[in-house]
This record gives structure tokens, sequence and C-alpha cells, in this order.
């Protein structure tokens, strides 16, 4: 877990506002109390009426936190980066929010999310439409790491790169460096003639005096733009043999990193994930084309399959209650360490000084959506008398509809996944061989 708060501390140490640290903050700490509730729905920790108010309290702040503050100050510091609007951000910064109000309200009419019969400002209504983000961003990453994990892990999706290779690319980088450099010479060394003319020689006189100025000098600013429009073609040339150099060597370490025995049990590890990943994929298709739900959770019914399969006396009840707590246990971990290593990748990517603070606050929006729509999904891994208060609090949802829904965009997300990296890696030994 001191990876899951250092890297919370990474992200909220790079932004100065202090409602941006405290917003990010409060959403991370509840949105990892939610995982704590379900643990201790599994482990039977304090009273129902009191893991009831706890969750009634959760789900009511972090339903606040992500539609109504994070929301509001993301308008407010997008419109503080806009000089024009400096004295009436506060105005464009409700405006802004009204507006995502008005489009978050509309993202629930087209999906059958929700009984009509609901108030408004239910909890209901709010967790209803944030389900459905939190699913479909849940469904997009769930799909791409099924296949890039595998694509990742696995030994035989490595290019065959040989040392030759390697030195092949880096002598064309070092003579497109060395044609960088003598046409920037030639640049320098015209720069400086015309500039020693222009010192020696006074100011041409007369009629042909201005002609021939002015003639000579067209002629050769031509050619230094002729030159220059090279040098700019010959460094974005260097920039991507680089970029070629370097992807050679990492595949080159990864070649030899997969012979050792660390490599070989991630190897072991890819070729695992990709029957799993095949499993997920079928079964999502059989769940679209015949409307299906799970009605007992994973666990029970994998047990009770065993045991009436091998005939043995066994207590499912109570080891489905262990292994549901060990199951529900590694997802919590993985899910909230697999979202804040991307999110920490893709801030550190694209953060500036102007927008740190907009971009931790939709960190922290997609962090929150995220983990309540794992509440949703998580609560048909646990068993039936498990899940009753998160029943409960979460209301009359359309559960169903959240599975079938993420069945729908991870097998989408998935074979998308598969046609990219199938294409870039049919891809990247022909640009090798062209470069």
């Amino acid at each position: 877990m001191s990876f899951l708060i250092d890297s919370s501390i990474m992200v909220t140490s790079q932004v100065r506002q202090y409602v941006v640290q405290v917003i990010f903050s409060v959403t991370f700490a509840f949105s990892c109390t939610m995982f704590e509730l379900i643990i201790f729905e599994i482990l039977g920790v304090l009273n129902s009426s009191s893991r009831y108010f706890h969750w009634k309290l959760n789900l009511c702040v972090i339903l606040l936190i992500l539609v109504f503050m994070v929301p509001f100050y993301i308008g407010y510091f997008v419109v503080s980066n806009i000089r024009l609007l400096h004295r009436q951000k506060l105005l464009f910064a409700c405006v802004l929010w009204l507006t995502f109000m008005y489009f978050f309200w509309k993202l629930g009419d087209p999906f059958p999310i929700l009984s009509p019969k609901h108030g408004i400002l239910s909890i209901e209504q709010l967790i209803s439409r944030v389900g459905v983000i939190g699913v479909t961003l849940m469904a997009l990453l769930s799909g791409f790491g099924a296949v890039n994990c595998p694509y990742t892990y696995m030994s035989y999706f490595l290019r065959n790169v040989t040392d030759a290779d390697i030195l092949a690319l880096e002598r064309r980088l070092l003579q497109t460096m060395d044609m960088i450099v003598s046409k920037k010479k030639r640049i320098a060394v015209a720069h400086r003639t015309m500039f020693q003319r222009g010192e020696v020689h006074n100011k041409p006189t007369g009629f042909w005096g201005m002609i021939k100025s002015v003639t000579t000098s067209v002629a050769g600013s031509e050619n230094l733009s002729l030159i220059q429009q090279e040098v700019d073609a010959l460094e974005e040339l260097s920039r991507q043999l680089f970029l070629e150099t370097a992807d050679l060597h990492a595949t080159k370490e990864r070649i030899e990193y997969s012979k050792t025995f660390q490599g070989k049990y991630f190897n072991f590890l890819g070729y695992f994930f990709s029957i799993y990943c095949v499993w997920k994929i079928f079964m999502a298709t059989i769940n679209i084309v015949f409307d299906r739900v799970g009605k007992t959770d994973p666990v029970t019914r994998g047990i009770e399959i065993t045991v009436n399969y091998l005939g043995i006396q066994f207590d499912v009840k109570f080891w489905s209650q262990h292994i549901s707590f060990i199951l529900v246990g590694i997802i919590i971990v993985t899910s909230i360490r697999g979202l804040l290593i991307t999110l920490t990748k893709f801030f550190y990517a694209i953060s500036s000084s102007k927008s740190s603070n907009v971009i931790v606050l939709l960190l922290a929006q997609i962090m929150g959506m995220y983990f309540v729509s794992s509440v949703l999904l998580i609560r048909m891994s646990m068993p039936l008398e498990y899940r009753t208060i998160i029943t409960e609090v979460l209301g009359e949802l359309q559960f169903n509809f959240y599975h079938r829904w993420f069945d729908v965009i991870f097998l989408v997300s998935a074979l998308s996944s598969i046609l990219f990296l199938y294409l870039a890696h049919k891809q990247a030994p022909e640009k090798h061989m062209a470069l």
C-alpha cells in the first residue's frame, strides 16, 4: 500500500493550489474507504447499522465531490488561465458547471439505469450516471490491459534484434548528425560573410548599385532558406532514427531479460493471461448474445461445480467467504495500483505549470468515478449475504445493465486493442527494413 500513497503524494505535490490538493486527497481517501467497507462486509466488522451509516456517508460525500465540487473547480481553473475572462471568472465557472450538469443529466436518458420513481437529487440519480461513465472507463482499461499484458510479458512477440541491426542504425544516425552539422556550418559561414560584406562595403549608391544589392541578397536568402529546409528535414529524420535506436536497445534488453529466471516467469504469466484474455472475450460474447448475467458469485459457483464433480463433503459457505475475501482484496489492490500507475504516467506526460491544477482535478474525477463503478461491479463477485447492505445503499439500480454494458465495452476495447497491436507489431519490422 506504500506505493499507492507515494503515487498520490507525487501527483498532489506538483500543484500549488491547496484546494486542489485537498480535493484529490479526499477523493482518494473516500475511494479507498469504500473498498475498506467491502472488506468489512465480508469479515463482519462493525454492526450492520454502523456499516450502513458509513456506506451512506461515504457515498454522499464522494458524489458531492464528483458531481458538484470537482467539475466547478475544473471550470474555475480553466477560466483562470484565460486572461480575457479574469474579471468574471466566477461567473464563467458557474456557466461551465451548469453546462456540465446539463450533459451529465442528459447522460441518463438513453440508458435503462434507474427506476423513474426516484427524486431528482437522490443518490440513485447521481450514482447511476456516475456508474455509466466509470464502468465505461473500467471496461476500456480492462479490455486494453487484458490484451496488452500478455503482449508485453510474452517473449513470443519480441522482434529478433541483433547487434548488427543496432550498429547499422547508429551508424546512419551519426551520418545524419554529421550532415546536419555540415549544413549548419554552411549557414553560419554564409551569415558571417553577409555580415562582413555589410560592414566592409558602404551602402551602394546609384541606381545600378541598389539593383545589384537587391538581386544578390534575394539569391543568397533563397539559397539559405533551401539549406535550412534540408536541415529541418534531416533533424526530423534524426529524431526518428534516435527513437528507433532507443527502441532497438530496449528490445535487445528485453530479449536478454527473457532468458533469465524472472523473465521466464513473466513469460509464463503472459501465456496464462493470454488464456484468460481469450476466456474473458468468449464469456463477454456469450453474455452479450444470450443477454446473460450471473446470479451467483464466481467463487461460490466454482466451488459448487468442483464439489459436485468430485463428490466430496465441503463447507461451501465457509470457504466461499474466505476465498471471496482474498479474491476481492486482490481485485481492490490491483485496481487501485493499476489506475494510479496510469494516472501518474499521464500526469507527468502532459502537465505544465498552468495546466497542473486542471489535470489533477480531472484525475481525481476519473479516479472517483472508477472506484464508485468498481463497487457496482465487485458487488457481483461477493456472496449474496455479503452484498445486502451494498444493494440497499446503492438503491434500486439496474445492476444487470452495468454488467452487460461492461461486457459490450470490454469486447470492443479488447478487439480494438488486438487489431491495434497486430498492426503495430506487423509494421515494426517493415519500418526497420525501410530505415
